[in-house]
């Protein structure tokens, strides 16, 4: 079966710019050149030839760019496979194959490039009904040349093709070969820069497939969205002060039960666990609100709902992880080791018109969360062995 609309699709599926930038901090040391990732926005989404363009311009490299490209090629291959699908690929391209929607691959990146990187995701190669390359088009994005090539084989109409971009040119491509266009930015805090796309989300979790005539997602629960759970721990630490003091959350709530853990290597501690594995962790999940249990080292499990991102309203700096425990406490906790089991995802990260409206959101989120937890897909994580090996940890220790 052939669904009517038809889904195209670039390096959304993978966090291809994050690795571009470790091995451009690797590369750039032997030219006594510190990468700050300031030329991220300017190469996302160009062609490998346009993006070492501007690295070679912006760092005065004393090479050309085809140099850069021959040096710089092998390094990123290298790396390929490490590459994770992002939150919401597999659940995205499993429910597509599931009603016949046909998925196009359409990249700037050379075939030999993207052959790479499928490989080590072959369900995710075995999903696409055509793939077009940058090196197989006379001109690559912002030209819409790629995205008409894929609608040629995929046999359909480009006016019934959605595209997902996380690009400027890719954008740009795909709306001068007049298909609609849902936006994921690559970069934190940029949606604004997107207002040429139908739709700017946050991530794929937050895709509504019926808004663009496809099938809708038949997995949310209760307003909740399971997800594979997560795991991570650290100790309380003193946050931003808001929780009594702004939030109110709630009416009677010490400021430490609105806690936070800031991921960054000089406030955090963690037993067993890296400092770059957790802020590795906190960046592979998009900015949103989340749910699930938590357990203090001397207190137990409590619900939490948190929140993980820059919070817009209050203008962060940081990308940060913030968990609301779901229970009155009448002291702080400062100093204690608090560990999270992440099982489920309300919404995307919002900014809000007052602090009235937060507050209310905030509430709200908390009612979902403590009511998602009764249910038994979600109470059974209670019962997690990451909390079980906590627990024989400290009495080992002691």
């Amino acid at each position: 079966m052939c669904h009517e609309r038809q889904l195209d699709r670039r390096n959304t599926i993978s966090t291809t710019d994050g690795l571009v930038s470790e091995v451009l901090k690797v590369y750039l040391v032997k030219h006594k050149k510190r990468w700050d990732g300031r030329e991220v926005q300017k190469i996302v989404g160009r062609t490998p030839i346009e993006a070492v363009a501007v690295i070679v311009e912006d760092y005065e490299l004393p090479l050309s760019k085809e140099d850069l490209l021959s040096e710089f090629s092998p390094m990123l291959s290298d790396q390929w496979c490490k590459l994770k699908a992002l939150p919401g690929v597999y659940r995205l391209f499993k429910h597509l194959r599931g009603h016949g929607v046909k998925m196009a691959l359409a990249s700037n990146s050379p075939r030999a490039n993207i052959e790479t990187k499928l490989s080590c995701h072959p369900a995710l190669k075995d999903s696409f009904a055509a793939i077009v390359a940058g090196d197989e088009v006379k001109s690559g994005k912002p030209s819409p040349d790629i995205y008409l090539e894929a609608t040629k084989k995929l046999s359909i109409d480009p006016s019934k093709c959605l595209v997902i971009e996380d690009s400027l040119p890719g954008i740009c491509a795909a709306k001068a070969a007049e298909m609609e266009v849902v936006a994921v930015p690559s970069l934190p805090n940029q949606s604004h820069l997107y207002t040429a796309a139908d739709e700017v989300i946050n991530s794929l979790l937050d895709l509504r497939p019926e808004m663009w005539g496809l099938p809708p997602f038949e997995d949310w629960i209760d307003g909740t969205l399971p997800i594979e759970p997560w795991r991570i721990g650290g100790p309380v630490i003193k946050g931003y002060g808001r929780g009594s003091k702004m939030l109110g959350i709630p009416t009677g709530f010490p400021a430490s039960s609105y806690l936070h853990l800031f991921f960054v290597s000089s406030m955090l501690d963690i037993s067993n666990l890296s400092v770059e594995g957790h802020a590795s962790a906190l960046s592979e999940h998009p900015a949103g609100v989340y749910f699930g249990w938590a357990k203090l080292s001397t207190r137990g499990f409590f619900k939490m709902a948190l929140s993980i991102g820059w919070n817009p309203y209050f203008n962060n700096t940081e990308k940060t992880i913030e968990p609301w425990l779901l229970n009155k406490f009448d002291e702080d906790f400062y100093g204690e080791d608090l560990h999270l089991v992440i099982v489920g995802y309300i919404r995307p990260e919002a900014n809000f018109p007052s602090l009235e409206s937060l507050i209310a959101k905030i509430h709200e989120d908390g009612v979902l969360a403590e009511k998602a937890l009764e249910l038994p897909l979600y109470a059974k994580y209670k019962d997690d062995d990451y909390f079980k090996g906590i627990a024989l940890d400290r009495e080992n220790h002691l």
